[in-house]
Parts: structure tokens; sequence; C-alpha cells
């Protein structure tokens, strides 16, 4: 299609952007006869439903080519997106969730296995993604009932392009919408065959990706048939393989490792010496002898615990976790005449993931803070043929006898006999849709219209291997008697050290826990465009429709674990359901006629109207102005208001728990640190002088809660786009074009709960019952319980800049180059919480794996010369700030007189060549590098398990070599 120059002016998605009907695919080569004469006169992109010649709108939308997509070297869709400088932290396969994170307090699990995409920094639930217009069923990750898309039930292979809408747009698509739209376009009109061969690996010689696409599509005067095969196999990356990250922080050796370790921690006051021990079995003693009478200068079996024996959890972790996924897609089109034609398209989608943690620790005694009673309660017999030191172990008072008073604090066993934890995820996407799309003529004006029905299905299953019954561990460590009379239980030794847990007590102990979730989502949709009426600046143009929409979601976790037995995170079921019908108008009115002032000024006005099942109706408006200047200059705003309704996990998810990394300002930190907590303060809430902090993971219980109304959002964009002519056909430019555009996004009501930190702090700072309720602590003075619910508590306000500029120079006999330069620049990040606290999360700031740098950027220069093309691209990520915390007295904190650590600017160079050959219909070959100066991610403090930002830099870093073969035939 020839566009005149102001009609290309939007950013790089200009030309590529043909039809995209809701339910429907682009075009990707020319289309059928039967469709050529409705098509090339109009055509609709994403961000508006109005189908019209004029391709850009008042929104930004960047799109990624197939071209795109490929210079990247990438395999994932999530990967992909989130190199994009507007995007923010979201999960991907770099995260080894499961059995480290515990559970999101939105009750949607930990998303194992899956990749998201994040935009404006807003969450990635707050990100509506699109399949051909049509939403995509929600995640499914076997531990909870998640609110966001998983990217990775969606192979590469079937795309053609992505587009990217930067922008609220509620009005138009519903709920999920407020910091964008994310719209992946499926490949249809297909002639002939193209296998693609991929493999690349770490310069290390590890995790390799490999992977293979096959595609075969066929057109005929009446149809068009594309069918797809993809698979692709992702292998992992060990931490223990990576200097830096060999350690639970780097830099800090085991300061901050765990005291659940192989030998045993032992803390427990001796009823007969009333002595309070802390000590650890001598490294080698299996048999330990324990003398009562000694303390830390000691000569038994025993020596005081101390840094040196914690464990290095992280030795088990992965840097790059496997996944292998296989994905079949068809779409068929019949054209039953110029005017009307059907489609039905099908995919079946299968993840096979895995995570790994360090084998389960037990702890048991108050201090361990699991909230199990099993564990938190424990009666350890001095009958126990393995109890070393000839008293009962107790925990809780007996209110019957004098003789067994309290006297266990904690007890930390690492069984390193049953293996680390390992979770392997299973989760199959299945997808139907099926519709109608036309056009009619009507008073000498064109309509369009479609109808579209979608069905879609993820389903989950986890298993995870090594973890423990913390019911049969009590029955094991109690009365022997009691564990004789039960079938199967053995006395467990949780005292002598690594090898002193047998097969036998381990087949006791140690089940096989399987979690299953499904989410489910059927959508009807029916859509009219066209123009209603001639006025005095031009046609008014109109898009209207209905939807509807029905969601059901269920978690359901092992019996094990409903029972309360599980050792791990507890967790209970969730399931849910709920149903919204929607109706939606939007207008495009020409206020100015062309020659006025410049080529034309246009209003649009949209506003969807939704009604919800589960708590009523909402109303979102949105307003946008085009005014074309002239040819070489576009000025566009737009405001929006958007909102987000709660999930399912966020409505109906029952209560479950996350270990999260906290600080108590109350207790003696693990580097030896003074509490920093007001004393006055700490003494009210319990905490005895001198009281030690044992492990830095506290756990923090949350659920849904089912009177959430939903967030509401304000979004405003305002920005320009010029194409000078003076740029244009000369000896040093062939086009020129820049866009700038401001956004400003204000979410109000947002559906969290409290930062487990933050509150604990204000807690101290405050006694306010509004932070200190739910907060419990055991009898020396650590936090044997944390409760927090979801809420509409927080505030979300965020604003910045996108500079891009795009310049094509003249062929050459050198070739031909391109220059794409894209920028991102975040002006303010404030989030508050319920009573107007400011939230740690900030602009240049990191906190505990998530990052809004001030400046992202990303410039590829693209050359071609016949049948060889190169592409060179920077990407470039600005300085972050972290508090060091504990590590304050450790060289890797850099700033150590202000408590902060820089996370130093890091800029990645990727590079790719490939060569055509004219064989068949074409034999692409490409080779590329991506971190070809081979730099490693910096060290963060903040972040969990192996020490870095896995969703803000290349993990696990170093160089990336990649090879692809594509033949056409």
């Amino acid at each position: 299609m020839n566009v005149p120059p102001r009609h290309r002016l939007a950013l790089a998605v200009s030309l590529s952007l043909l039809v995209a009907a809701p339910g429907l695919a682009v075009a990707q080569d020319s289309p059928p006869p039967a469709q050529q004469a409705t098509t090339l006169d109009s055509v609709q992109v994403t961000g508006t439903r109005i189908k019209k010649a004029e391709i850009e709108t008042e929104v930004p939308v960047q799109t990624l080519t197939r071209e795109d997509i490929e210079r990247t070297g990438l395999t994932s869709i999530g990967d992909i997106l989130q190199e994009l400088t507007g995007s923010g932290s979201a999960l991907n396969t770099k995260f080894n969730s499961s059995g480290n994170f515990g559970f999101s307090p939105n009750g949607d699990g930990v998303g194992a296995g899956s990749a998201q995409v994040d935009l404006r920094n807003l969450g990635a639930k707050r990100v509506l993604v699109l399949v051909d217009g049509m939403r995509w069923v929600n995640e499914s990750s076997a531990s909870g009932v998640g609110a966001t898309t998983d990217l990775n039930t969606i192979p590469l292979a079937i795309v053609e392009r992505i587009d990217v809408l930067e922008d609220g747009a509620s009005s138009l698509y519903g709920s999920d919408a407020i910091a964008g739209v994310v719209n992946i376009i499926t490949r249809r009109n297909f002639e002939g065959g193209q296998v693609t061969l991929n493999y690349g690996e770490y310069g290390e010689g590890d995790g390799a990706q490999t992977g293979i696409d096959v595609a075969w599509g066929m057109n005929t005067d009446r149809s068009n048939l594309f069918l797809g095969v993809s698979h692709v196999d992702q292998e992992e990356i060990y931490s223990n393989t990576r200097e830096q990250a060999s350690f639970p922080i780097p830099g800090t050796g085991l300061t901050f490792g765990s005291s659940g370790t192989p030998r045993g921690r032992f803390i427990f006051t001796d009823p007969n010496t009333g002595i309070t021990q802390d000590i650890t079995p001598n490294e080698g003693n299996s048999d330990p002898t324990y003398d009562p009478t000694q303390t830390c200068d000691r000569t038994d079996g025993y020596h005081c615990f101390g840094t040196p024996d914690r464990f290095n959890f992280s030795q088990y972790n992965m840097l790059l976790t496997p996944s292998e996924r296989t994905g079949a897609f068809g779409q068929y089109r019949f054209y039953f005449n110029d005017n009307v034609h059907a489609y039905a398209k099908a995919l079946f989608n299968r993840r096979e993931s895995v995570n790994q943690a360090a084998p389960e620790p037990i702890f048991l005694g108050p201090d361990a803070g699991t909230g199990n009673p099993y564990a938190d309660d424990i009666f350890i017999s001095a009958d126990n043929p393995y109890n070393p030191f000839g008293f009962d172990l107790v925990s809780v008072d007996d209110p019957d006898t004098a003789e067994n008073e309290a006297n266990l604090i904690l007890i930390g066993r690492r069984p390193v006999e049953g293996g680390a934890r390992v979770f392997e995820q299973q989760v199959d996407t299945q997808y139907f849709a099926a519709g109608l799309e036309g056009s009619f003529e009507a008073a000498e004006r064109s309509w369009f219209w479609d109808v579209n029905f979608a069905t879609s299905k993820n389903e989950a299953e986890q298993t995870n291997y090594g973890s423990y019954n913390i019911r049969n561990i009590a029955l094991a460590l109690g009365d022997p008697d009691v564990c004789a009379a039960t079938s199967g239980c053995v006395p467990l030794n949780v005292f002598g050290g690594p090898g002193t847990i047998t097969d036998e007590m381990l087949a006791w102990i140690q089940p096989v826990v399987r979690d299953r979730s499904e989410q489910t989502l059927d959508v009807f949709t029916a859509n009219m465009s066209g123009e209603l009426l001639d006025l005095w600046a031009g046609p008014l143009s109109f898009a209207g429709g209905l939807e509807h929409r029905r969601y059901e979601g269920s978690y359901q976790p092992d019996p094990l674990t409903v029972a309360g037995f599980y050792n791990g995170v507890p967790s209970l079921p969730t399931s849910g359901e709920y149903d919204v019908s929607e109706a939606y108008v939007e207008f495009d009115l020409p206020l100015i006629p062309e020659g006025s002032f410049g080529q034309g000024l246009d209003l649009s006005l949209a506003g969807r109207y939704s009604d919800y099942s589960t708590f009523g109706s909402q109303f979102t408006p949105k307003y946008g102005l085009r005014w074309q200047v002239a040819d070489e200059l576009l000025i566009r705003a737009t405001y929006a208001e958007g909102f987000r309704a709660p999930s399912i996990g966020e409505l109906f998810g029952s209560a479950s728990r996350a270990d999260l990394q906290i600080d108590d300002p109350c207790l003696v930190g693990l580097d030896g640190s003074p509490p920093d907590g007001d004393p006055a303060n700490c003494d009210a809430l319990g905490v005895p002088d001198g009281a030690v902090q044992t492990n830095g993971q506290i756990s923090v219980t949350t659920g849904g809660n089912e009177d959430l109304e939903p967030e509401t959002a304000r979004s405003f964009t305002a920005g320009l786009v010029f194409s000078p002519a003076f740029a244009v056909g000369t000896g040093w430019s062939e086009r020129l074009d820049f866009e700038l555009t401001f956004y400003r996004h204000s979410l109000e009501g947002a559906v969290q709960a409290i930062d487990a930190q933050t509150q604990l702090n204000l807690c101290v700072e405050t006694l306010d019952p509004l932070y200190c309720e739910g907060i419990s602590r055991s009898s020396v003075g650590s936090i044997n319980g944390f409760n927090n619910r979801l809420t509409n508590l927080g505030s979300i306000k965020t604003d910045g800049w996108d500079a891009d500029i795009f310049w094509t120079l003249p062929a050459t006999d050198a070739g031909q180059f391109k220059l794409i330069w894209q920028n991102t620049i975040v002006t303010r990040y404030e989030a508050l919480g319920a009573a107007g606290q400011r939230q740690p999360l900030g602009v240049g700031i990191e906190v505990t794996d998530s990052a809004i740098p001030e400046w992202t950027s990303n410039a590829t220069l693209d050359w071609r010369r016949d049948n060889w093309n190169a592409s060179w691209t920077v990407r470039h990520i600005s300085e972050l700030e972290e508090q060091c915390g504990d590590a304050v007295t450790f060289p890797v904190c850099s700033n150590p007189t202000e408590g902060t650590n820089t996370l130093e600017a890091m800029t990645y160079h990727d590079l790719q060549v490939g060569y055509r050959f004219d064989m068949l219909q074409g034999l692409q070959l490409t080779a590329g590098v991506n971190n070809a100066l081979d730099d490693d991610p910096p060290i963060c403090l903040s972040c969990s398990l192996n020490g870095y930002d896995a969703s803000t830099y290349d993990i696990p870093g170093g160089r990336y070599f990649y090879m692809r073969a594509n033949l056409r035939f």
C-alpha cells in the first residue's frame, strides 16, 4: 500500500499496521483477491476500533515486526518485550521462584516458569494482552490463580508482529488496560513452507537453547490456510557455575546464609543449669556428646553456632530455569464473497519447566515462625533414641505440670539426605476461536462488522520432590511409644548431622506433593465501524460493539497441604468465577477542515460501560486530539480513565504465606549489628534486650478479599511526530522521523497489601494498631505471626518521556543503513500505602528484585547490502541505588555512610550478521552474539536468591551466542 508521508508518522509502526480487527489477524503477504477491494481503503490499528485510511492515531503505538523479533536472537515473547525501554520488572525464566518466593499476596501463586510483561512500571497485572485483538487467558502456575498473562503460552513462531500501546485503553478494551495493551498478531496469509532451526548457548558452554519451527500455508481465490508447529528447549544454568552467584548475597560470605544447616542448629535453655545454649555439632561428629556445664569454650561434641556454620543455599539455585515449550497453531479463512468471510483458529501449547531450591530446612520451636503448630509448638521427647540432651525439648508450657516448662527456642536442621527441592511444572494451553467478518455499502458509505467467539483454558500441574511432612516429623520426634503405634513411623534423627537421616526415616517424612490450578476464559464480541455522516470538516467516523466474558479459576493444593501437614509454604484451595457484559462506542470527529489550521484537527471520543457480577458497573471515557499541523508535523494528546477489576485470586484467594527478606528493627542483625528500632517501643512489643534475629526470612500470611473494589486510573499522553521535508530524498537521508511523547498515569485504590518491611518499620516506630495488628512475637522476641490482607489501599503516580528517532539513510554502493534510537526517561514514580506512607520503590531505586531505572535506551544500527544484512544494538540501563540493610558493614555496600549500594549503569552490545542464499525461495543463515563485551550484572543486595535483579539485567551474564537457519520453500 502506498501511504503518503503524513500518514507514515507514528513510530516505526505505520508501514506495517494493516487489518487487525478484533479476532482477526494481520495480512502478512498480499490478501486474497476477494478481500482487496475493502482492506486497501480502510485499516484498523491497535488503539482504536475505527477503520479508516488515516492509520496513525492519537495514541503512540510501538510495533515489533518479524524482522525486529528475529534481530533479538531470543525465543520468548516475554524476554523480547522486557527489553523495550518502556517495560518494567516482570517475571521470567531467570527467576528460580518455586520454593523460595512463597505465595504472592495477590493469591496468584509464584508464576513459576512463566514470562510476563510490565509497562510503565505499573505491574504485569495492569497490562492487557490480546492475540489478534482478543483477550488471552490468564496464567496457571499450579500455585494460585494468576492475574497476568503467561507469554510462554504463546509460541513465538506464530507471531507476525507485536503492537505495544503504552497508554490507558480501558474505554476500548475494558479492564486491565491501565498501563497499556500488547496485541500479538499471528501469521496468516502464507504461501509455501518454512523451516527454522535455532541454536544458542552462553560463553561458558551452558544454557543451550534449541528450537525448530515449521510453517506451511496456502492461498486460493476463496480461502487461506496457515499451519505452524514450534518446539523450544532451554536448558538450565546453576548458580554455582558463576562466581558472583555462589553465595547467598555475593560479597558477604555466609553472613546471610541460612541457620537451617545440615549439621543442625540447636537453641534451648537447659532446664538443669538454666544456661541458654546456641550450639551445633562439630564437623564430622555424627554422635556428639553434650556437656550441659559448658558454654562457648567447649570440649564436648559441639561448638557455639557462628557465621561459618551458616548454609549457602545459593549453591543449589538456578540462574536460568529449564523450559521446554511445544506448540501447534492453525487458522483457516473462507471467503463466501467479496464482502463476507469466516475464520476458525486453534492453538495447543505445552510448557514443561523446572525450578530447584536448596534442600528444604526443618525449623522447629517458637523462633521458627512458620505459623504451623506442628513446628512452632513441637514436643521432642527425652526418650527419642537420638536426643543427646537427656531432657524433653518443649516449645509451649504445659499448664498441667511444672516439669515441662518451655525450654526450646529453635532447631534448624536441613536434611541434605533428602536432596534438593525440585518443582516440575506442566502447563497446557488450549485455545479455539471462530467468527465472521464482513462489509457492506449503505447510503453510499462503507460499513465493517465482525462477530467473534473464543474459548481458552490454561491447566497446570506442579509436582514437588524434596519437601517434608511436618506432622510426621512431629510424630517421629515425639513419644516413641506413639510413634511405634503409628503405622510407618520411625524415630527421626535431626541431631547427628549429615548422613544420619536414613532412607527409612525419609520414607516416613518425605512425600511427593502435587498442586493443580486452572483458568478458563470465554469471550464473545460483536463490532461495527463506519462513517455516520458528513460534517463541515469531514466524515464523522464511528465504532461500537458488545462484549461478554466469563472467567473461571481454581487452585487445588495437595491434600497434605490442605490438611496442614506440609512443611513448606502453606496454602488452601481457591476457586471462583465471574462474568462481565460490556458495550462501547467510539467517535472520530473532525473539528477543522484541511487548510484552516494545518492539514486537519480531529477529536476522538470513546466510552465503555462494564457490568461485573462481582462489584457492579463501571464507565470509562477517553478523549483524544489529533492535529496534523502540516505534512511534516503531527501533534496529539489523550486523556483516559481506566480501571482494573480484582482478579479471582485477589477476590477469593485463601490465606497463603510468603517467606520474605525482612530486617527486624527490634532485633540484633544477622551480622551482629545493633537494633535500630526505638528501645521503648521494642520493649512494649515484648522484645527482650539483646534478642537476635536468627533468620532473615520472615513468614508473611496474606489472603484475598471479596469486598475489593476495582482499581481506578487516569492517564494522559501528549506528544508530536516530526518528519522534516529537508531530510527526505537527500544525499544524507532518505527519511528522518522524530517522536516525543509525555505520559502520566495516576492509579488510585491499588489492590495490594502494605509492603511488609514498611509495615514492620512503622509498627516499631509508631506502635499504631493500624500497622501492628496481625504482627505477633514469640517469648524470645522474634516474629512468629505476620498477617495482612489485600485491600484497596494504595496509589501510584508515575510520569515520564519517550523520545525516539528513526533515520533511514540513502542506499549506496556500501549498502543501506537505518538507525533506530528509542529512549524512556522516568521523571516520577510515587507509590503510597494505606495511610499515605511512602513505599520504597521509586525512580532510580532497586527494591527486592524490582527496579525503575531513570533512563533506558535502545539504539539499533541496521545494514543491508545485496544478500547481506547486519545489525548492532546497544541497550543502556542507568544506575540504580538500593538500601544495604544489614550488609552495610561489608565492602560490597558501596556507600556505607549512607547505608546504600549503587548498581552501576550497564550498557549491552548485541551484534548480528546474516546472509541469504538464492535457493528454493531463500535460505537465510544468521549468527549473533548478545552482550558481546561479556558484562556481568551488578550485585544486588536487596535481591533474593542469587544476588541479581533478573528482571532488569541480562542473567546469568556473559556472552550469548546463537545461530539460525531459515529455509523457505
